[in-house]
């Protein structure tokens, strides 16, 4: 096998290597990228790294060649999913675009479905090379999803999210099942992950959510919720844990969740810092089928 070389330039300094990889190797197959990284066949400067290595500027990252075509096309993106993502773009100017995910499209494609969020707008912007996801939504969830443009804007806003996530403000709406009481203003449990789900463990990750009572409803409550972290399913685990699942959540919900239609769980709000000291504030409405 022919091997092959990639030089780190400036601006991906600071990047996670598998990331990186799986930007510049669109159509191959996360499986294989994993597995020559645990064999040993992809190195960085002549040594096996961990995937969790961040790049340097002018790091030599050496892999063998993949047994895949030289012009394998980019996956095509169901229709439906195309047409959904494409009509839901809010935002964009050279640095950014943010959409309102709708609920029941995943943000990236993977198994049991040939695309979502990432590749439909891949497809629908061909122009720009370095489109990736800043963070993630569950499938089930809709709101604003935020996406970079450049590998500059990606690490910064990705280094705010890991080191100071208090710096972008999320905001939710959500509606839980039964009376949610008026005191419970937050939620502060530690989430260990599990195969499928997470759970609150004293030895997991610090997990700590923001509750606001809107409005009571008919066997429901209205409420608001603010992410202090960004655990996986963080809102879901932790209304699970104070005793009122969301409305819907078929992973998490109670006895209730399998006759709603969608898991009423929506990304409504972000604060975003931008340049010189600026921030930027991004509304989605909640969708229409919260009103039926």
């Amino acid at each position: 096998m022919a091997e092959s070389f990639i030089e780190v330039s400036a601006g991906h300094a600071g990047r996670r290597l598998d990331k990186f990889l799986r930007a510049q190797l669109k159509g191959v197959p996360a499986s294989l990228i994993f597995r020559q990284m645990r064999k040993g066949d992809i190195r960085v400067n002549a040594r096996k790294v961990d995937p969790s290595y961040r790049l340097q500027e002018g790091d030599r990252i050496r892999m063998w060649q993949m047994d895949l075509p030289a012009d394998l096309p980019p996956p095509v993106v169901d229709k439906r999913i195309f047409n959904a993502v494409a009509d839901s773009v809010l935002f964009e100017d050279d640095e950014l675009l943010v959409v309102n995910k709708p609920a029941g499209i995943p943000v990236h494609g993977g198994t049991g479905h040939g695309g979502g969020v990432i590749e439909a707008l891949r497809q629908k912007f061909p122009q720009e090379r370095d489109l990736e996801l800043v963070h993630r939504l569950d499938r089930d969830t809709s709101g604003l999803l935020l996406i970079a443009k450049t590998p500059p804007v990606l690490r910064e806003l990705q280094e705010i999210l890991r080191d100071r996530e208090e710096e972008i403000f999320r905001g939710y709406l959500l509606k839980v099942e039964g009376t949610w009481p008026g005191h419970l203003r937050q939620v502060d449990m530690p989430l260990k992950r599990t195969e499928t789900t997470v759970v609150p463990h004293p030895q997991g990750l610090r997990a700590r959510t923001y509750f606001e009572v809107v409005k009571r409803l008919k066997g429901a409550t209205l409420m608001k919720a603010q992410l202090a972290t960004g655990r996986k399913h963080q809102i879901r685990a932790h209304a699970q844990y104070a005793g009122h699942p969301i409305v819907g959540d078929r992973k998490y919900g109670g006895r209730e969740a399998m006759s709603a239609k969608a898991m009423h769980l929506h990304a409504a709000e972000l604060i975003v810092p931008r340049a010189a000291g600026k921030q930027q504030k991004f509304v989605a409405p909640v969708p229409e089928a919260w009103q039926k």
